[in-house]
Parts: C-alpha cells; sequence; structure tokens
C-alpha cells in the first residue's frame, strides 16, 4: 500500500472526535480526508443533525478543499466511528463525479485499510445518470 494512505488514515484519525454537541447535534462520528491533485489533505467530520442539516465527513472535506481553491480529487479515505473504513455515501460519490465528470473515474477510495483494499469511484458508480 502507498504511504499517503497512512497519511490519509492518520489525517482522518486526527480529527475524529464523535461528540453530542446538543440534544439535536453531533459531531465527529466520522471523519474523512481526502487528498487533492496538488497533494494536499483536506479533513472533514460529520455533523449529524435532529432534521436534515447535517453533512457527511467526506463532503465536509470535500468544502475545505473547495475554500482552498481545489476542486480536483484523487484519494478519499472515510474513517467509521468504529475504526474501519468505508465508501462514501451516494450523496458524496454525486458531488465527487459532478466536481470532476470526465475524471471522477479514477478517483482513489479505501475501501478496507486493514485488508488494504483500494477500489475507484469509476468502480463504484460506474454509470453516471448524466450523459
Amino acid at each position: 500500500m502507498e504511504p499517503v494512505w497512512k497519511k490519509l488514515y492518520d489525517a482522518a484519525k486526527a480529527v475524529q472526535n464523535q461528540r453530542k454537541i446538543s440534544d439535536y447535534v453531533e459531531a465527529g462520528g466520522v471523519a474523512a480526508a481526502i487528498q487533492s491533485e496538488s497533494g494536499k489533505i483536506y479533513t472533514g467530520v460529520c455533523v449529524d443533525t435532529a432534521s436534515t442539516l447535517g453533512i457527511c465527513a467526506e463532503r465536509n472535506a470535500i468544502f475545505q478543499m473547495l475554500t482552498n481553491g481545489e476542486h480536483r480529487i484523487t484519494r478519499v479515505l472515510a474513517l467509521m466511528s468504529d475504526g474501519k473504513t468505508g465508501a462514501p455515501c451516494g450523496a458524496c460519490r454525486e458531488l465527487m463525479v459532478q466536481l470532476d465528470p470526465q475524471r471522477y473515474r479514477d478517483i482513489q477510495i479505501m475501501l478496507d485499510y486493514e485488508r488494504e483494499k483500494i477500489t475507484t469511484l469509476g468502480e463504484l458508480t460506474p454509470e453516471w445518470w448524466i450523459k
């Protein structure tokens, strides 16, 4: 496995801090780290709310990347509350596709860090609904 995956894992782990913010909001159950085309790593945590106002960790990290003037993603790692990694949800996948519709298929996704199982967004999202 390439050393960058450990950097992504460690970056996500560093911001993951599951906590109750109020009776209606929790944060940090899931943390994500994404690597942009420049090689910079951006992180984010999920924010879960009693309504639909929450945000996934992956999109939070993507918004950090966008805020810093970048828009191309090369790698994504999502760290669940149990310490395992997993695939981004459909909403996160859709945002990644819309950001870079010509190149999204090449974005690498860490599915299982312990087993070093990596896939691509193209394998997870083989047919995009907009042609």
